[in-house]
């Protein structure tokens, strides 16, 4: 039964204001401090959520034992990334007390994901719409769904489905609510990445959060804003953007290790890369004319007899062209062969990339390989034809680095023809990118 209508209406009124001015100061932090505050700032949250409980307890006429009470007190503690025991003693007897306190079971359903129930926090997130539909449980529920243990992937994939369907409704009830924007951007790109990385879906989720900065200027602050969209940017061989992306995650929060991480990993590859192409994987030039001596026709495969499909179906009729010819963007109707020099993983595994050239005088370009499967790769000495290339120009500068190389992507090793053989549906297997946000 819920609880009845509070007998102080000015104490209660004191206690929301302290608490809406505890979570203005954090989500509102970087108006009045400067990035390089950063480090700072979650000392300066709990100092803040001190004196706002001080100040509560200060104020006089206040039922200590209403659900109301009890939900505020819960909600200041749980102003911290840290789940707090008390937060949930506080909260869990508030919906005891009135279980159609929305506001609390959201509060709880908080507590219980800090605390790695994620189980209890969706049941949480779920009561709480039972009783009323509120963009905060919507928000919520989209990120609990896409972390609940599944026993298979079709039903992983349909709560990904779902979480997107959450994120969704959340918008279309505040559509001037950044976190919703940011919510369902996080959504899709947990669709992207659990769905054949369809390039409209990664478009969906960099539009999402766009808007999120768009509506709300505290969301350009959000550390996991800017890592999950420099993950985009990097699978998209953004480079530039996504380099900007792990710093500035980075400065916003220094405490969490893992944009430095990625950042660094990132230019290392890069380095690693354009060293490789420069020395062109370091084979020496007798070598190199030995095996550029043995490219032969018969390697191109289907490419070379008129059997290439293309991506409509259709046979396509391809012209054996120069690495060096080739103009950037897709090269239609045109099949390039070289030999591998070089190759080159990343700790994500993904891309398999190799360093390919045709011309001993020629330059060496990189191919990055998507959709592949762990045990797939190419050797040094192995002769690939790549058809309608999609090449792209990289000109990257940041922290004083600067990389200049260039680079043909390719979605599937299904593409490809290596040493005349067209790869099997067991070369190909869907990318999954880890990633979790802190505030998932």
């Amino acid at each position: 039964m819920a609880e009845e209508e509070e007998d102080n209406p000015q104490a209660r009124q004191s206690l929301q204001e302290l608490v809406d001015q505890l979570y203005h100061f954090r989500d509102h932090y970087f108006e009045s401090h400067s990035v390089e505050d950063a480090g700072k700032k979650q000392q300066d949250v709990r100092e803040e959520m001190e004196k706002t409980l001080k100040a509560m307890e200060a104020i006089e006429g206040l039922p200590q034992g209403q659900a109301h009470t009890l939900m505020l007190k819960g909600k200041a503690l749980n102003v911290s990334p840290d789940y707090s025991a008390q937060a949930e003693e506080l909260l869990s007897k508030a919906v005891k007390l009135d279980p159609e306190l929305v506001e609390a079971w959201n509060q709880l359903g908080e507590v219980y994901w800090k605390k790695g129930d994620i189980s209890a926090a969706h049941t949480c997130f779920s009561g709480a719409l039972s009783h009323c539909k509120n963009k905060v449980s919507l928000q919520n529920l989209s990120m609990v769904l896409r972390q609940l243990r599944t026993s298979s992937a079709d039903e992983h994939a349909q709560n990904v489905m779902d979480s997107v369907r959450q994120a969704k409704l959340a918008v279309q009830m505040d559509v001037r609510d950044g976190r919703s924007w940011y919510v369902l951007g996080n959504a899709y790109l947990s669709l992207f990445f659990n769905s054949g990385q369809n390039p409209k879906i990664s478009q969906q989720a960099l539009s999402a959060y766009a808007q999120a900065e768009k509506v709300d200027p505290t969301a350009s602050c959000n550390p996991d804003l800017h890592l999950n969209r420099a993950t985009l940017y990097k699978y998209e061989e953004n480079y530039t953007a996504a380099l900007e992306g792990f710093a500035r995650a980075g400065a916003l929060d220094p405490a969490w290790p893992e944009p430095r991480q990625r950042e660094q990993h990132l230019l290392d590859f890069l380095e690693r890369l354009t060293g490789f192409l420069e020395n062109k994987g370091k084979v020496k030039g007798k070598k190199l004319q030995s095996m550029l001596g043995s490219l032969r026709p018969s390697q191109l495969g289907p490419c070379g007899d008129g059997r290439y499909q293309g991506p409509s179906g259709q046979k396509v009729e391809l012209e054996r062209r120069p690495l060096n010819t080739l103009r950037a963007g897709v090269n239609a109707g045109t099949v390039v062969l070289g030999k591998v020099l070089f190759s080159l993983t990343t700790e994500e595994k993904v891309p398999f990339t190799f360093g390919l050239t045709d011309s001993a005088e020629g330059s060496c370009f990189a191919v990055t390989v998507y959709n592949m499967a762990q045990s797939w790769g190419v050797l040094i000495g192995d002769s690939v034809a790549v058809p309608e290339p999609h090449l792209r120009h990289h000109h990257i500068q940041h922290q004083g680095k600067s990389f200049t190389f260039s680079s043909i992507r390719v979605e599937t090793p299904l593409l490809l023809v290596v040493n005349g053989k067209v790869q099997g549906s067991q070369s190909q297997a869907a990318a999954t990118v880890a990633y979790q946000a802190q505030s998932e």
